[in-house]
């Protein structure tokens, strides 16, 4: 898989679920994550839609971008939010706040598909990047 191709896979996920959690955060809430849909977790379902929404975006709009120190630093920061959300839904469901280990199962595996490819590209970008430094000096 190319890197456009990565990115517009991970950009479209990104605003599927962004989309859901900001626009309908009940359905994300108790149909797919099996959990308790209070006023604060309604709000914090939204405000992580929002923020995944526009990750997503931007994902898209850099997708056919070349390497660069700026393309370096999205593939980087993208990476790091995958390992910090990992083991957030799996200590939810042990923490019997999801009803149900299908409520984080398929995301900790995607979030470990997302991590692996954006870490993949990241350091592809950033060997690629000295590469054409080396080639200059």
């Amino acid at each position: 898989m190319s890197q456009k191709q990565f990115l517009t896979f991970a950009a479209f996920i990104a605003c599927s679920i962004g989309s859901i959690a900001l626009f309908f955060p009940m359905i994300l809430l108790v149909e797919m994550k099996a959990a308790t849909a209070s006023g604060a977790a309604l709000v914090m379902a939204r405000t992580a839609g929002a923020f995944l929404l526009g990750v997503g975006i931007l994902n898209f709009m850099v997708r056919a971008d070349s390497a660069s120190p700026t393309m370096v630093s999205i593939l980087f920061a993208n990476a790091m939010i995958q390992l910090f959300i990992l083991p957030i839904d799996p200590i939810a469901y042990f923490t019997g706040v999801y009803g149900n280990p299908m409520s984080f199962i398929p995301n900790t595996i995607l979030h470990i598909g997302l991590l692996f490819g954006f870490a993949h590209f990241w350091r592809k970008t950033k060997t690629e990047i000295a590469a054409n430094h080396a080639k200059i000096a």
